[in-house]
C-alpha cells in the first residue's frame, strides 16, 4: 500500500452510513453502488468493455478468468516459473496443469520458451508483469495467435501499467489485476478480472457467484446458469478502491519519475548495468532493475552502505523451486479433486524438477531490486542513487 487517507475514510462511511454494505442492491433504496461504479471506471481506465470485482484476491480474477474461458481438466496452461506461486494454483483450481516455461532477462515470460513449451493441449498463456515490469505483450500474444491459444493477463503487482500505451490487462483476452495490502492499489484485499469477450465476462460472473442464479441481473445472461465459486466483493472495497483510483496516476507518475532518475544518473556509471525493459515508459516504477555478471557480485552490490537492494531469488514464493504443494502435487483438500490425479489429465505434462527452468534461475540469481515508494523525499532519492553509485565503483 502506497497512500491511502481521508478520503477513503469518507467513501466508507457513506456505505456504512447508507447500511447497503452487500454489492447487490437497488439505487432506488438507497444503495450507492460503490462495486459497480468501480467496475465501470477501471474497465474505462483499462480500455476493456468488462469489469468484475472480485473478494478473492488476484487469484480469484485468474481463476474467474480461466473458468471464462472454459479452461479445465485435460488443458494445460503455461506460466513463467518466476511469479507469486497463486498464478500457477489458478490454473490448478480450475483442473487444468500448468507449464512452466522461462524468463528472460526482462524478469517477464521468454516468448520463445512459450513457443517452445506449447503442446497439443496448451490452451493458454499467463504473461506477468512482475513487479509492475510489462511483459512483451506484442510477442506473446503472436505466439498466442499463430496457436489459437488465450492469454490471461497476471497484472497483480502492475495495476494500471502499460505496453505500448496500452494498459496492461487489455492485450490479452482477459486480464487479472490484485488490490491486496501490497498492491499499488489497495484495499487490504480483493481483486479483478477485465475482458473485451462478453462469453468470457458471463462465465466468469457466474463462477464467481454461487448465487448468481438469484441475482436480478441474471435474465441478461446468455449462459445457462451453473454452480461456482464464492468471490463477490462488498460495496465497501468498491468504495475504498474507487479512491485508490483517484490516486493511481500520481502514485505512478512519482514512482516512475524515480525510476527514470535512478536510470539517469547512473547508467553508463562503473559496474552499473540495468535489467534491460521491454517498455521503460509503461513500467509502473515498483523497482529499479539491476543485473550483474554473477551471484556474488549482486550480493556485494545489494549489501553495499545505503543501496537496500534485494534478490529476486531469495523471495522464496516467488520462485518456482520453491512451490512444493505443487512440485509434490499437494493439491485440494480431497484425492478425488487434484488435477495430477484426474484421469483427463494423465497424458499431460506433470512432471517438475527444481532445475526445470535453469535459465530463470539463474538471472534471479544475477539480478538485484532496489524498490521504490513514491513518498521519498529528494534527500532520499539523492543518497539512495549516490549509494547505488559507489556501490557499483566499488565492485
Amino acid at each position: 500500500m502506497y497512500r491511502l487517507g481521508q478520503k477513503e475514510v469518507d467513501e466508507v462511511s457513506k456505505v456504512i452510513k447508507a447500511k447497503k454494505m452487500f454489492r447487490v442492491g437497488d439505487p432506488k433504496n438507497g444503495h450507492l453502488q460503490e462495486a459497480n461504479r468501480f467496475e465501470k471506471e477501471w474497465a474505462q481506465t483499462i480500455g476493456v468493455k468488462h469489469a468484475l470485482l472480485l473478494s478473492g484476491g488476484g487469484t480469484a480474477g485468474l481463476m474467474a478468468g480461466l473458468a471464462g474461458m472454459g479452461i479445465g481438466p485435460g488443458d494445460e496452461v503455461i506460466v513463467p516459473g518466476y511469479t507469486f506461486m497463486a498464478t500457477a494454483a489458478a490454473v490448478l483450481m480450475v483442473g487444468a496443469i500448468p507449464v512452466l516455461a522461462e524468463i528472460n532477462e526482462t524478469l517477464t515470460l521468454d516468448p520463445r520458451d512459450v513457443e517452445k513449451k506449447i503442446g497439443p493441449h496448451t490452451k493458454a498463456i499467463i504473461p506477468v508483469h512482475i513487479c509492475g515490469i510489462p511483459s512483451n505483450m506484442k510477442a506473446i500474444m503472436a505466439v498466442a495467435r499463430r496457436h489459437k491459444i488465450k492469454v490471461i493477463e497476471d497484472c497483480c503487482q502492475a495495476d494500471g501499467g502499460s505496453f505500448r500505451g496500452k494498459r496492461l490487462g487489455s492485450w490479452g483476452h482477459a486480464g487479472a489485476y490484485s488490490f491486496n495490502d501490497f498492491k499499488i492499489m489497495s484495499a487490504g484485499e480483493g481483486g479483478a478480472l477485465v475482458t473485451n469477450d462478453d462469453k468470457i465476462c458471463e462465465m466468469a460472473g457466474i463462477y464467481s457467484d454461487s448465487g448468481a442464479a438469484f441475482r436480478p441481473y441474471v435474465k441478461k445472461f446468455t449462459v445457462p446458469i451453473f454452480l461456482g465459486f464464492q468471490f463477490r466483493t462488498t460495496e465497501i472495497t468498491g468504495a475504498i478502491l474507487r479512491m485508490q483510483l483517484q490516486r493511481l496516476p500520481g502514485i505512478l507518475a512519482d514512482l516512475r519519475r524515480i525510476r527514470a532518475r535512478f536510470i539517469a544518473e547512473l547508467k553508463g556509471k562503473p559496474g552499473i548495468r540495468f535489467a534491460p525493459s521491454n517498455d521503460p515508459k509503461g513500467d509502473c516504477g515498483v523497482v529499479v532493475s539491476f543485473q550483474f555478471e554473477s551471484e556474488a557480485v549482486a550480493r556485494i552490490f545489494a549489501k553495499s552502505k545505503g543501496v537496500g537492494g534485494w534478490l529476486p531469488i531469495d523471495s522464496g514464493k516467488h520462485v518456482y523451486s520453491n512451490w512444493d504443494p505443487i512440485l509434490k502435487h499437494r493439491i485440494g483438500h480431497h484425492p478425488g479433486m487434484n488435477p495430477y490425479s484426474m484421469p483427463q489429465n494423465k497424458r499431460l505434462r506433470l512432471k517438475y524438477t527444481k532445475t526445470m527452468c535453469p535459465r530463470t534461475l539463474d538471472i534471479l540469481k544475477r539480478t538485484v531490486y532496489v524498490s521504490l515508494h513514491p513518498d521519498w523525499t529528494a534527500d532520499r532519492i539523492r543518497a539512495r542513487i549516490e549509494a547505488c553509485r559507489q556501490a557499483g565503483a566499488s565492485l
